[in-house]
């Protein structure tokens, strides 16, 4: 089908990130979010980035007010209903998503592809919520959006061939590079890199190392732009803990257990940058 209006749920650090490609890239975009702060920030995040990149040279100032201009914001679901392809972006929680999906599945026509951004959940398990199981698919992107190429394209157990080609296509339409990947938690990306930020932290817990050490060894051993624990704190430690519980959950390995002392942190509100404290300071 032809795609010109895809609506994206969740204003947040992934959500306004994949509408500001999206409205790069000449879609019209729905940004819905449950509140108008969330939305007003998120447009404004959108505004600024955009900025950056007129500043950079790498559009115009023109391609930067049409790509604003193509952006609606709503806190009303019922304005997806006109959307060609949804990419929901909302928290990393399976009952978040599931209720989504299924008011998705409602108020959207049947041949419109419910994508998710899920870092972790069962694609499988959000398309059984449906009666379109065929046409659910798994689009990650990576952060910061506009700027990283990869988005991991996954495939439910039902997820179509079609689906599939739809989903590639458009991915490559935004100048990203899809890879494709099987179901399973935390796909490829996040079944590789988190228990690689757990195990950093576990050596911080247990004095192994300072948090700075830490970092130091991977950026100057292995050539990482950035420690494991700034990385973690520019995720969100909220963020990891859901998908290492996801993992866990998922795969009943316990080499996947939750590091203690982020479930600790992440319950003090110690969420890395976003809340000003995690690892480090900000």
């Amino acid at each position: 089908m032809d795609i010109k209006i895809v609506g994206v749920i969740g204003a947040g650090t992934m959500g306004n990130g994949i509408a500001h490609v999206f409205a790069r890239g000449g879609y019209d975009v729905v940004l819905v979010d449950v509140e108008q702060r969330f939305l007003d920030r998120g447009v404004d995040t959108i505004r600024k980035n955009l900025e950056r990149e007129v500043a950079k040279e790498k559009i115009t100032a023109e391609a930067r007010d049409a790509a604003l201009a193509r952006i609606t914001s709503t806190v009303d679901r019922k304005g997806l209903a006109a959307c060609d392809f949804i990419v929901e972006a909302a928290s990393e929680r399976f009952e978040i998503k599931s209720e989504l999906f299924r008011d998705l599945d409602q108020l959207c026509r049947p041949e419109v592809i419910l994508s998710s951004n899920t870092s972790s959940i069962s694609i499988t398990k959000l398309a059984a919520v449906t009666k379109r199981p065929d046409k659910v698919i798994g689009m990650h992107f990576f952060n910061p959006v506009p700027v990283m190429k990869l988005v991991e394209v996954i495939r439910g157990l039902a997820t179509s061939d079609e689906t599939y080609a739809t989903v590639k296509e458009l991915a490559e339409k935004l100048a990203k590079t899809p890879v494709e990947v099987n179901d399973a938690p935390g796909f490829v990306s996040n079944r590789v890199l988190m228990p690689l930020l757990n195990e950093a932290m576990y050596a911080v817990m247990e004095g192994v190392a300072t948090p700075e050490a830490v970092d130091q060894v991977f950026k100057l051993g292995m050539a990482h732009p950035m420690g494991p624990l700034t990385l973690a704190d520019f995720i969100g430690l909220d963020v990891c803990l859901d998908i290492m519980r996801v993992m866990h959950a998922g795969l009943g390995d316990p080499k996947y257990r939750p590091c203690p002392l982020l479930i600790k942190m992440v319950d003090a509100g110690w969420l890395g940058r976003k809340s000003g404290r995690g690892f480090y300071q900000y």
